[in-house]
């Protein structure tokens, strides 16, 4: 997936949030709405998500050191599951407190805020942030489509390597959808002078972002725990290795992503029982060649040579030691 596209699609999602936050705020200190305290804060949390995802983005550059030999690229899947943590707790935890807190003032008697002067002004700010956030949501599409293939949206989002888009996409939706449930919340407290829809509508905004931020953190959980190659990366490789002059199988494969863009790919390959020092060094660096023109995203390669026998029967592992007691 191309760093350039999530990047474009965070920095649109991050623009049209900021925006969105304050206008929600200023509606909500005007009307005194739930809804609009919930939503102002979910794109507050979004907001900060998106400069999240950048400042992960920008940490994963750096150079490999001896202490990190394979790079900082994991460093995107950790601020990518911090994301899901903010949108857990600053978004859908919050928000449910907000929909209870209000409840509880309704049922007190309290004010609910709609006689104030300003009850319009939540829908006017609903309808603009609609309007803006569908607008970084088709950014967030117009990219993915670049990338996705023939994939369902779904599948896209389970299988990406890079979690930029699929967190955008993901975000979009829910603010999407609850940006409606809030509209549709304070619409029907207004014309039937009952703030209980105020509070539903709140309840929803919180559900909601809480599945969608357990959503997010199982697939980046997947990504921090390491993930193979896509089956079609794997399938280019297998076959650039088989290709390779005095390769004469391959005994065993494993593939695993140290970046969004960059795999580890270590290959156990069969080599002729007679064959020189010399000859397994070329077929060797060939296999690597080969691997590399197939798939450029394989930068750390490992070839072992092996003479293939059906009968092997490999050596136990020895047992690991175990945990120094304290």
């Amino acid at each position: 997936m191309s760093t350039e596209g999530g990047n474009k699609a965070v920095i649109a999602a991050l623009l049209a949030n900021t925006g969105i936050a304050i206008t929600k705020f200023i509606a909500f200190l005007l009307t005194g709405f739930s809804s609009m305290l919930a939503e102002s804060i979910h794109s507050l949390a979004d907001s900060g998500n998106q400069v999240l995802l950048l400042v992960g983005g920008k940490r994963s550059q750096r150079e490999a050191t001896e202490e990190h030999p394979f790079g900082f690229g994991r460093e995107r899947y950790i601020y990518a599951f911090v994301v899901s943590i903010v949108l857990f707790s600053v978004g859908g935890l919050f928000a449910l407190y907000e929909a209870y807190h209000k409840w509880h003032e309704i049922h007190e008697g309290h004010d609910a805020g709609l006689d104030s002067t300003w009850r319009l002004v939540p829908l006017v700010v609903l309808g603009i942030a609609i309007v803006l956030e569908s607008l970084s949501f088709r950014t967030a599409i117009v990219e993915g489509n670049k990338v996705r293939g023939a994939q369902s949206w779904w599948s896209f989002i389970r299988r990406a390597k890079s979690p930029e888009l699929p967190v955008i996409l993901l975000e979009d939706f829910a603010a999407l959808i609850g940006l409606v449930a809030a509209f549709l919340a304070v619409s029907l407290s207004l014309l039937t002078d009952n703030a209980y829809f105020d509070v539903v509508g709140t309840g929803f905004i919180g559900v909601l972002l809480i599945v969608v931020a357990i959503v997010l953190a199982i697939e980046v959980k997947s990504l921090l725990i390491g993930e193979s190659a896509s089956k079609d990366a794997i399938g280019r490789m297998r076959s650039a290795i088989e290709s390779t002059s005095g390769v004469t199988q391959i005994i065993h494969m494993k593939t695993l992503h140290i970046a969004p863009e960059e795999l580890l790919v270590a290959v156990k390959i069969g080599i002729e029982a007679d064959a020189t020092g010399a000859g397994i060094a070329e077929v060797i660096d060939a296999a690597e060649r080969n691997v590399r023109a197939a798939e450029p995203m394989a930068q750390q390669v490992y070839v072992e040579p092996d003479v293939y026998r059906a009968d092997h029967v490999p050596d136990a592992r020895p047992t690991p030691p175990s945990a120094p007691s304290h």
